[in-house]
C-alpha cells in the first residue's frame, strides 16, 4: 500500500488530485489491474467529477453547503458534524481502472480529495490490484 499526502487550504474544498495519481501509477509500474483509493479520515471524502470547468466544484461545494449547513442541529461537540455528514455523502474510497499504466476516466473526469474540516494535512491510501 502506498500514501499520498493531500494538502487542504481551506475549511471545504476538492482537490483535484488526477495528476499525482497518474504519477504514483508511472512511478510504481502499475500496468493492469484497479486502483483502490481510500481516505481514512471521517470528515473527508474521495470523489470523481468534471474536472473541466471549475464552476461544478464551486456549484458542488455552494449547494452541499446548503443541503448541510455547518450549524445546525447538532449533538456532536467538535463542531464539524457537518463534515461527518458531507463525508458519509460522498464515500471514502473510490475503484478505477488502470489499463496498460493508464487510469481510465471519462473524458471531463478528474479524480478529487474532498475536504469538509481542513485546513489540513491529510492523506489518501492508495492499493494497486493486479490480476483483476
Amino acid at each position: 500500500m502506498e500514501t499520498m499526502q493531500v494538502q487542504t487550504h481551506d475549511r471545504e474544498a476538492m482537490v483535484d488530485i488526477t495528476g499525482a495519481v497518474r504519477r504514483m501509477i508511472g512511478e510504481n509500474g502499475w500496468s493492469d489491474g484497479a486502483l483502490l483509493l481510500y481516505c481514512p479520515h471521517t470528515t473527508g471524502a474521495v470523489t470523481i467529477n468534471e474536472g473541466a470547468d471549475p464552476d461544478v466544484v464551486r456549484d458542488i461545494l455552494v449547494n452541499m453547503r446548503k443541503l448541510v449547513p455547518h450549524r445546525g442541529d447538532y449533538h456532536h461537540a467538535e463542531g464539524n458534524s457537518d463534515a461527518h455528514i458531507k463525508s458519509s455523502m460522498f464515500g471514502c474510497d473510490q475503484l478505477v481502472i488502470v489499463e496498460g499504466g493508464n487510469i481510465q476516466l471519462g473524458t471531463w473526469q478528474k479524480i478529487y480529495f474532498c475536504e469538509f474540516d481542513g485546513p489540513r494535512t491529510r492523506k489518501l491510501w492508495v492499493k494497486f490490484l493486479s490480476g483483476l
